[in-house]
C-alpha cells in the first residue's frame, strides 16, 4: 500500500501537539498516485536573532535611496519619493538604542516628466562592429537594459514585467537619473554579449505621467533590546520547538536534518518525518514553501520544503 501526499500528511498527525506527544500513526491507503520526494532544507543562521531581524542597507549604489530615507525618517521624520519606495515596508531598524518599524503610505500624486527607456531588437547581421556590451556599461544603465532584454525575450512573461510601464522602463531613482543613460545611449545599439547576440537599439523619450507619492516614516516599537527581541520572535519566527518536548524519533530526525542541511524522503513518508513536517507547520504544502524560521535549542534556522515527482 502507498500513501499519497495528502493522505500521508493528514493521517500521520495533523497537529503540532500530536508531533510533540508522539501519537501520530500512518494509515495505509490504496492510492496509485506517482511517488513524490519531500525535500526539507534547514540552514543555521549564525547571527543573533536581533541582528538578523534588523534591516541594514548595503553600500551599493542601489542602496542610496534607502540610506537617504533612513537619515530623514529616524527618529521621527518623513521622507517622500515619487513612483518608487526607497525602503522595504515593515522593516525593523535601530537608532540610538531604540527600535522602529518602517511604514509607507500613499499621500497623493504628482504629474511629472520622466525618462522612458525602450529597446528594439536588431538582427545580428545588421549589428555594426565595436558596439558596447551590456556589461561594459555603468551598472545602473546595464541593469535597465537587462530588465528590458528579459522582458523582450520572454514576450512580457518574465519576472521583470512588473518593473515596466507597458514596454518601457521609467527612470525614477537618483542613481538612474544620474547615470547618463539618457545622454549616452539614446539611439545607440547595445549587445548582450561579446559575440553580438541579442542586439538592441536603445530609445529614450521624456514623457509625463502621474506618480504616486510614497511617504515613508518610522514607528517606534521598542525602547530596549529585550523588548525588541520579543517583537522579533513574534514577527519573524514561525516555529519554536523544544528538544525536551519532542518525542525521540522526531528529535533525532530533526537533528539529522540540522547536521546535513537537507533531508529527503519519497512517499510513503515515515511517521517521524510526517510528524516533523507537522511540527514545522508544513503539512499543507502543495509544491514548495520556503523562507520560514525555526527557533530550536536556542538557535535560529531558516527552513523550507520542496515537493517533486520522484525519479
Amino acid at each position: 500500500m502507498v500513501l499519497n501526499r495528502r493522505t500521508a500528511l493528514h493521517l500521520a498527525g495533523t497537529t503540532v501537539a500530536t508531533a510533540l506527544a508522539g501519537c501520530a500513526s500512518l494509515t495505509p491507503d490504496s492510492s496509485t498516485d506517482p511517488k513524490q520526494e519531500y525535500s526539507l532544507s534547514l540552514d543555521r543562521i549564525e547571527q543573533p536573532l536581533v541582528d538578523y531581524v534588523l534591516y541594514h542597507p548595503g553600500e551599493d549604489v542601489y542602496d542610496q535611496p534607502a540610506h537617504r530615507a533612513l537619515a530623514e525618517i529616524l527618529p521621527d521624520g518623513r521622507h517622500t519619493t515619487y513612483g518608487y519606495k526607497p525602503l522595504p515596508e515593515d522593516a525593523f531598524v535601530a537608532h540610538d538604542e531604540r527600535y522602529y518599524q518602517t511604514k509607507i503610505v500613499v499621500t497623493g500624486e504628482r504629474r511629472m516628466e520622466r525618462p522612458f527607456v525602450r529597446v528594439t531588437p536588431i538582427p545580428e547581421d545588421q549589428v555594426p562592429e565595436d558596439v558596447p556590451t551590456v556589461d561594459s556599461l555603468a551598472r545602473p544603465v546595464g541593469r535597465v537594459i537587462k530588465i528590458l532584454h528579459s522582458y523582450t525575450v520572454t514576450n512580457g512573461e518574465s519576472g521583470s514585467a512588473d518593473l515596466l510601464r507597458d514596454d518601457a522602463y521609467v527612470l525614477r531613482r537618483p542613481y538612474e537619473l544620474n547615470s547618463r543613460l539618457t545622454d549616452d545611449l539614446d539611439g545607440q545599439i547595445v549587445v548582450m554579449d561579446s559575440d553580438g547576440h541579442w542586439a538592441y537599439r536603445v530609445n529614450v523619450t521624456t514623457e509625463r505621467l502621474y506618480e504616486p507619492a510614497y511617504t515613508t516614516l518610522a514607528i517606534e516599537v521598542a525602547a530596549t533590546e529585550d523588548a525588541f527581541r520579543d517583537i522579533a520572535f513574534a514577527a519573524r519566527v514561525d516555529s519554536r520547538l523544544d528538544p525536551e518536548e519532542l518525542n525521540a524519533p522526531v528529535r533525532q530526525l530533526l537533528e539529522q536534518v540540522i547536521a546535513q542541511d537537507t533531508y529527503r524522503e519519497t512517499t510513503p513518508l515515515s511517521t517521524e518525518y510526517v510528524n516533523l513536517l507537522d511540527a514545522l507547520d508544513l503539512e499543507h504544502v502543495e509544491t514548495a514553501s520556503n523562507g520560514h524560521h525555526l527557533w530550536y535549542d536556542d538557535t535560529l534556522y531558516r527552513y523550507g520544503l520542496y515537493i517533486n515527482d520522484a525519479d
